[in-house]
């Protein structure tokens, strides 16, 4: 089994026959002892995936190994048994004196623990209980684990091992991990490790592999060499790779397991190794367009702002004059276009702006479509290329009732003039049609093979495609430009009354989208913006609203709270009362008013429990004002319910503390509530455990992770079209 060969099953031996470890000795962890007696903890370090990592890795998971042996005993065979619960707090008591490590990693610590207990057992079976024909052998207790294992342990241990259930079990294990397709060739090296070993050798700026990479580099020998088997998996995955348009890909199954055509399993990923869990990395994302395709939006809007600066500086160099004769002549010609026939890329507005095909304008006066005038504010274009077949066209054509782009390929259509952007040169044919890739799959950028040199040469380095983590916020900073926000005037985000109970218009400035593409404290404009975006994709699209609701921070900070607890109290109530009949929570983003900090507080109005995610990490006591007007809040609705409680048990209100991920900054609160409220959404419990959720686990948020909000933030931002 591959995840055996990912990290040693019992942290410090090595498998290799009886005599070799008896001469070994047992491994007591003197150097962390010591440490831990001078009073000093060794700090461990963790990659983005929350995998132990070097420097001290490997001597925590030995450590772990060595604390596992002596505080449970052999016989265990279920890792989940409730009676263990004392020695686990005892091995992560251990831990804490020894290490500098966070209270969030116990979850992986006892993990470990369990696999490394497992591995032990092996360990003795298989070199105490066995012969090399794999014979069962009525052994004595090795005298060498006679401290760790007590001989009623050992005489229970055997009889287990000589039941026929489990040597039936034993046999398809030994079957199926004495033969692997690919084997692991790295020893004692974990995934984690090994990637850090590769980023580090490669300096690169990632902070991550492709698992396909990883698994490549993961069978390499000590002399270097990959095998055929190997170089033919890998290079499936670049391709596939290349191939998939992510926002129409339907298979659920990573790239690697595509390549080696193998199911999926729950409790791991493959090709990443121990720690990182398969909901982690497969949640579905809202579709959205390639890399490529953003950056030719990008330039193509960059060329367009630019063109119109210099109109504008023509304009103004002209100074008033009665365009009343040009406008009369007509009013289709456009001079911002090159008069004649010029290639050019065709965009549509909605749902998303978007490139959606390219052909050829015409620009000349006086010009008609099929004998008939154009539509004001349109241009006549040849359709050549269809990159959204489906695609509704702008002004349908009556001569040809069509309607979709792909109906209208080598004729003539009316196109919105400001949707037109000039200049493309026409693709030569794609290699990626000799190789058996449909053309539908390519990316819809545009359609172009990537060199083969230049893809191998990436590959050899890290097999990492480079990040372009900005692309929206470069978009919105492009259309910004165009707009008088700089000159104070604001856009309206239409709220429906769904989202907070009541029907309003938001408004965004220059300071709230300036919060956004620069990374400053966000207000609650932007706050309320980005609760709208998950009501409209993720709420909606998976129908979570009988689930979950919001409360507006507007009417529900720190200030309102003092200043008009009554307002406060009737509006929360009339949400809650809303919905009696069903377990909801109700996600109430709070700012504290001193200095604008954001954390977030989940009610649970049926239950009564409320759960506190603070990314400062502090509780509810430093906000009593706030305790007394939620805890009022659900006496009223509990009141209105007519739920009859004994009265000593009154004020009997859960409140949770959450340890979920610290900001490392005093701008980061904001974004991080934004996060607490989509990972609670994504795993679509009314619960939230107190040491968070498993799937996002992490001692604080990567730059990437914030990054992601923003870049949601600005894609939605450009969908509305308020600018």
């Amino acid at each position: 089994m591959m995840a055996s060969n990912e990290d040693h099953p019992h942290g410090d031996e090595t498998v290799g026959g009886a005599e070799r470890e008896i001469k070994r000795g047992i491994t007591v962890m003197k150097k962390v002892i010591r440490d831990r007696d001078r009073g000093v903890l060794i700090k461990v370090h963790w990659n983005e995936g929350g995998q132990l990592i070097e420097p001290n890795g490997s001597t925590l998971t030995s450590f772990i190994g060595a604390l596992v042996r002596n505080e449970v005993p052999i016989t265990c065979d279920n890792w989940r048994n409730k009676q263990l619960n004392e020695a686990k707090d005892k091995i992560w008591s251990e831990i804490k004196r020894c290490f500098d490590i966070e209270e969030n990693r116990r979850d992986h610590c006892l993990k470990l623990a369990g696999k490394l207990l497992r591995g032990f057992r092996t360990f003795l079976s298989t070199t105490f209980l066995r012969d090399t024909e794999g014979t069962f052998v009525d052994a004595e207790l090795p005298s060498k684990y006679a401290s760790l294992i007590s001989p009623k342990e050992w005489e229970t241990f055997k009889s287990k091992r000589k039941t026929q259930e489990f040597k039936s079990v034993s046999e398809t294990n030994r079957q199926r991990a004495s033969s692997p397709a690919y084997p692991y060739r790295k020893g004692r090296v974990g995934y984690g490790r090994l990637e850090q070993s590769i980023l580090t050798k490669e300096n690169s700026s990632e902070t991550s592999l492709p698992a396909h990479v990883l698994w490549k580099e993961a069978r390499v020998g000590k002399d270097g060499k990959i095998k055929e088997d190997v170089q033919q998996i890998f290079e499936k995955c670049e391709t596939l790779s290349q191939s998939i348009v992510p926002y129409e890909d339907t298979d659920c199954r990573s790239i690697l397991s595509r390549a080696l055509d193998v199911p999926e399993y729950s409790g791991r990923v493959r090709g990443k190794g121990f720690g990182i869990t398969q909901k982690s990395l497969n949640i579905k994302k809202q579709k959205t367009p390639s890399n490529k395709e953003l950056q030719q939006t990008l330039e193509a809007l960059k060329a367009e702002v630019l063109e119109l600066r210099k109109e504008r500086e023509r304009d103004r160099a002209a100074g008033f004059k009665d365009t009343s004769d040009k406008d009369s002549i007509n009013c289709n010609f456009q001079p911002t276009i090159p008069e004649g026939i010029s290639p050019c890329h065709l965009y549509l507005a909605r749902p998303t702006y978007r490139m959606v095909g390219k052909g050829k304008v015409h620009n000349n006066l006086g010009e008609l479509l099929h004998t008939k005038p154009l539509p004001t504010g349109s241009l006549k274009v040849s359709v050549d290329i269809a990159l959204e077949k489906d695609a509704l066209l702008p002004h349908p054509d009556d001569v040809s009732d069509a309607t979709l782009l792909g109906d209208a390929i080598g004729s003539f259509v009316a196109w919105p003039t400001d949707l037109i952007i000039v200049g493309y040169e026409t693709p030569t044919k794609s290699k990626a049609k000799d190789k058996g890739i449909a053309r539908e799959i390519e990316s819809v950028a545009s359609q172009k093979e990537i060199p083969v040199a230049k893809k191998t040469e990436i590959s050899k380095r890290t097999g990492a495609k480079k990040k372009n983590p900005s692309k929206y916020r470069a978009c919105l900073h492009t259309y910004l430009e165009t707009t008088d926000i700089s000159d104070g005037c604001v856009r309206l985000i239409p709220m429906d009354g769904a989202i907070f109970g009541f029907e309003y218009a938001e408004p965004l400035g220059k300071e709230d989208f300036d919060q956004i593409l620069y990374h400053t404290q966000l207000s609650v404009g932007v706050i309320n913006t980005y609760m709208r975006y998950l009501y409209d994709k993720l709420m909606g699209p998976r129908g979570l609203e009988q689930r979950f609701s919001f409360l507006n921070p507007m009417k529900t900070n720190l200030t309102e709270m003092i200043r008009k607890p009554d307002e406060v109290r009737t509006y929360v109530v009339e949400r809650f009362m809303a919905d009696t009949d069903r377990e909801k929570l109700f996600f109430l983003p709070f700012n504290t008013g001193d200095g604008g900090h954001w954390l977030l507080v989940v009610i649970n109005p049926f239950k009564e429990i409320v759960y506190y995610l603070d990314s400062l990490h502090k509780d509810w006591t430093t906000y009593p004002a706030m305790k007394t007007i939620v805890d009022t809040i659900i006496q009223t609705v509990r009141a209105q319910r007519k739920i009859q409680v004994p009265k000593r048990k009154a004020n009997n209100i859960t409140w949770n503390r959450v340890e979920c991920p610290r900001q490392r900054n005093n701008i980061d609160c904001g974004y991080y509530t934004l996060r607490f409220m989509k990972e609670t959404l994504l795993m679509d419990r009314t619960d939230i455990p107190s040491d968070y959720f498993d799937e996002y686990r992490c001692a604080y948020y990567s730059k990437d992770q914030l990054d992601e909000i923003k870049e949601e933030l600005c894609q939605f931002i450009i969908e509305l079209q308020v600018l």
